[in-house]
């Protein structure tokens, strides 16, 4: 079983944070790995937040391809930061020889390129490197490639990767910050199998096992979206959905839940959009996810999410106070990231509710799937 542990936040925050709350958690993770992925990024980054971040593990043959492959393409190297590492002999992470987050300018054809064509030539680049690491001995592992996004990834106990990368000294702060505890469930560890997923702008991470996994990802598969590929987790194509929906068709983010967990013909009574509902549980019925899952996500404007499905046999609370919301799996590691808040205002999302937070963490909103309704939670 994984932990999850976000945080949306006003002000810029440390990762050790979110980690932090992880830690509180432990006995709900096996300490296989650390996966962080963070937006709104501060300090150094903050003036940078316009040009792509490229978030990757190389060798040190890796790091000279991808650095000759960059240049060939066009891409400028802007700005380089890399983490402080502090590995001691206790530790039982293996070091690997570099661990890149590079800011580059976008190639001087794309000046005055459109925003889509833009995500396009980041996506088809980070494809591209994944494919020439994994033709090589794994000497690229590539995270993701966006602007004002950074993701670092290793195997070991969280807490001690978190150490390990500094980020108890000297961090880069962020006002989303995504912890997952543990790298996978079904399959061997692998960095590509580690959450959270990042997919054009959008990711997710996921508490529980997807044994709806194969349909799901033969009908993403199936899309003629380059992208759609790897599924090294059962939990990578909730990120995918998440795209499909909102980058593909187009849909309102509480749809999500109505594509993952579509309501049954007796349930649309009290949906204005029943019919529209209808034919969507029939077209994209591939999609619908069997659970048990909590799924934890983040839209491209920076929008952090909390679902389950329908059974509800995972845990996860959202809560927090004005400027700073915690979306957990436990209400220990909730305790850990907003000790202050009050208690009675906490929401344990069920089988009808989709939990938003907007940029800002000023109200936690609850969209309920039966009715089409919200509900808004202010904080103190």
């Amino acid at each position: 079983m994984c932990r999850l542990s976000a945080i949306s936040s006003a002000e810029f925050i440390s990762p050790m944070e979110p980690i932090l709350a992880l830690e509180t958690m432990k006995e709900g993770h096996d300490g296989s790995g650390l996966g962080l992925m963070m937006r709104f990024i501060g300090g150094e980054f903050e003036s940078l937040r316009e040009y792509p971040i490229l978030s990757a593990i190389t060798t040190k043959k890796g790091y000279e391809t991808l650095q000759s492959f960059m240049q060939a393409r066009g891409f400028k190297l802007k700005h380089s930061w890399e983490p402080s590492i502090h590995h001691t002999p206790s530790m039982s992470i293996q070091k690997r020889d570099c661990y890149v987050v590079n800011v580059y300018e976008y190639p001087e054809n794309m000046e005055g390129a459109s925003k889509e064509a833009k995500a396009a030539l980041l996506t088809a680049t980070r494809l591209e490197l994944r494919k020439m690491g994994e033709a090589d001995n794994n000497s690229i592992t590539v995270f993701s490639f966006w602007p004002d996004v950074v993701t670092l990834k290793e195997v070991g106990d969280p807490l001690e990767v978190g150490e390990f990368f500094g980020m108890d000294k000297n961090p880069i702060k962020a006002k989303v910050i995504f912890a997952q505890g543990r790298q996978n469930t079904n399959y061997a560890i692998n960095l590509y199998a580690c959450h959270p997923f990042f997919i054009q702008g959008v990711f997710t991470m996921t508490n529980g096992e997807n044994t709806a996994f194969v349909p799901i990802r033969e009908y993403l598969m199936g899309r003629g979206n380059p992208a759609y590929v790897g599924y090294n987790s059962d939990s990578e194509v909730f990120a995918h959905i998440l795209h499909y929906m909102r980058k593909t068709l187009g849909y309102p983010l509480p749809y999500y839940k109505d594509i993952i967990t579509p309501l049954q013909d007796k349930e649309l009574g009290k949906r204005k959009d029943a019919q529209a509902l209808a034919l969507m549980r029939r077209s994209l019925r591939m999609l619908t996810i069997d659970g048990p899952n909590c799924v934890i996500g983040c839209d491209e404007d920076g929008t952090v999410f909390m679902v389950q499905d329908t059974k509800k046999l995972r845990p996860g609370v959202v809560g927090g106070v004005k400027g700073k919301v915690g979306f957990m799996s436990e209400v220990c590691g909730l305790g850990s990231a907003v000790p202050g808040r009050d208690s009675n205002r906490d929401v344990f999302p069920m089988k009808y509710d989709f939990v938003m937070v907007k940029p800002g963490a000023k109200e936690i909103e609850v969209w309920n799937q039966l009715d089409g309704s919200t509900s808004t939670i202010s904080l103190a």
